[in-house]
């Protein structure tokens, strides 16, 4: 048995899915770069399984939030829903799976480290969704995307606020509290110019309430906001996704 028949069968256990159609399997994996390396008139690459299955997983994502939190508001899942199908979370679903180990990629995207980038990982989980949309129909894709949703689940009490966007959260927590607007201001930025790191700090009014790390001002101010925002409610926070996380509480007033 081949190196990559052994991939392919490995990852199907993982799915729990057999699949009929072999083909679809290996075209989920095919990534553009290892297409147009194989010199075919026609090169088959996973960009049109990765459309269908942004829909598929958009749906399933939303069910299962829809299914999971039905006290919830319409803004409160749509925040649950974005957290678990960002591209960042997506990615971190595809290594959970070891699906960057069974990617197809040109010479060249594998010398540039694709396997690690993001949007590769995304993509090609988006795409594996697709295929097994198309082969095992939709329950089949939601045993698999409901399964890895699951873990999501186990901070998040009916008493939560989710947030995915720090800044915001803390700017409406100052305004209900009366407190001064935060105010970001970038300390410093070092690094090369392909990999800069940027020290952020906020202040509400003349106090420093936090300060942090980013790869770009935006991130820098999020993670800066974050910080804040645990300096207030403490262990109250717990991270549900790369890009969200809740806080323990019936609102966003201060405790």
């Amino acid at each position: 048995m081949t190196s990559d028949k052994r991939k392919l069968e490995r990852l199907e256990k993982t799915l729990g899915h057999a699949f009929r159609d072999r083909g679809l399997l290996e075209k989920a994996l095919t990534h553009s770069s290892h297409a147009y390396e194989s010199h075919l008139e026609s090169p088959d690459d996973n960009e049109q399984l990765e459309f269908l299955g942004d829909s598929v997983v958009g749906l399933i994502s939303a069910e299962f939030f829809f299914r999971a939190f039905p006290e919830r508001s319409e803004g409160e899942l749509s925040k649950l829903k974005a957290s678990a199908t960002s591209t960042l979370a997506l990615a971190q679903l595809a290594r959970a799976i070891k699906l960057d180990k069974a990617i197809l990629l040109g010479r060249g995207e594998e010398k540039c480290g694709g396997r690690k980038k993001v949007s590769i990982l995304a993509g090609a989980f988006e795409a594996l969704t697709g295929a097994l949309y198309l082969d095992g129909g939709f329950d089949a894709a939601k045993a698999f995307v409901c399964g890895l949703l699951e873990s999501s689940l186990e901070p998040i009490k009916s008493n939560s606020q989710t947030i995915n966007n720090a800044k915001s959260a803390l700017q409406e927590i100052c305004q209900k509290a009366g407190l001064a607007t935060p105010v970001y201001e970038l300390i410093s930025e070092k690094g090369p110019a392909h990999r800069r790191t940027f020290l952020v700090e906020v202040r509400l009014g003349d106090k420093v309430v936090a300060k942090s790390k980013g790869g770009s001002k935006k991130a820098a101010e999020q993670a800066a906001a974050e910080k804040a925002l645990k300096s207030f409610f403490g262990r109250k926070i717990k991270r549900i996704s790369s890009e969200a996380f809740i806080i323990e509480a019936d609102d966003l007033n201060l405790p």
